[in-house]
């Protein structure tokens, strides 16, 4: 994987997860596909296969850039503004 110029800005340790779902999802009566970490604050949102795509919402709200996986099994980042696994 690339390091974009992003990861080394991000909080170390890593956020923890503010919930455990997408808590837009869960409002809107919705279901995610899959979850996302914002590795800035700790925001869990859904992934873009999911109807609202919250984890990019966030990215354009915030400019926070640098996500996670937060499937079980899975490891990788994705930075939003390079458009890049990291």
């Amino acid at each position: 994987m690339n390091e974009c110029s992003h990861v080394s800005a991000l909080p170390h340790p890593e956020p923890a997860p503010l919930s455990e779902t997408c808590p837009e999802c869960l409002a809107a009566g919705s279901h995610p596909v899959q979850l996302r970490l914002c590795l800035s604050c700790g925001h869990v949102g859904c992934c873009d296969s999911s109807p609202f795509r919250h984890a990019t919402a966030h990215f354009e709200e915030t400019g926070h850039p640098v996500m996670r996986t937060f499937e079980p099994g899975e490891d990788w980042r994705w930075c939003f503004v390079d458009g890049s696994i990291v």
